[in-house]
């Protein structure tokens, strides 16, 4: 999506990825994001005998949610969001082009987390939904303990 050249963006920050699109599915001067999991440590609970190997040990199978939107102006639902506005053309015939498309996207998938050589490791795959349209997955490899 195209960055507003009308906005100021002097105090930016990098929110983080909404799981199932690629950076920059939605922009703006405000957001609201909501990443949520739920992990379930596999062997810890199917091994009753303390576990040696770090890597079986720490093994979670995940399943997450991530919803959120990022606007200009008073909300996200203001006609005037750039997401709602399409320029096609050049001189002397420029058209633009209003639509609305639902600002609120959100993602969906499971992953698996571990420890390997001191580091806490993480494998995704998230399936975004952009205006009740499922788009294909994306993949993420990481390293750390949140997303």
């Amino acid at each position: 999506m195209p960055i507003s050249e009308e906005q100021d963006y002097a105090f930016q920050t990098v929110a983080a990825n909404l799981r199932g699109f690629q950076q920059n599915a939605r922009n703006g001067s405000s957001y609201a994001l909501i990443n949520s999991e739920i992990r379930i440590p596999l062997f810890d609970y199917l091994i009753q005998s303390p576990i040696r190997s770090q890597f079986i040990k720490n093994f979670q199978v995940v399943g997450f949610g991530d919803i959120g939107t990022a606007w200009v102006g008073v909300n996200p639902y203001d006609e005037n969001n750039p997401l709602n506005t399409n320029e096609f053309g050049s001189e002397p015939v420029e058209v633009e082009v209003k639509y609305f498309r639902n600002p609120i996207v959100g993602g969906y998938g499971v992953g698996v987390r571990t420890l390997l050589l001191g580091y806490f490791i993480r494998l995704d795959v998230s399936w975004g939904v952009d205006s009740g349209e499922t788009k294909p997955p994306q993949w993420y490899f990481s390293l750390g303990l949140d997303f």
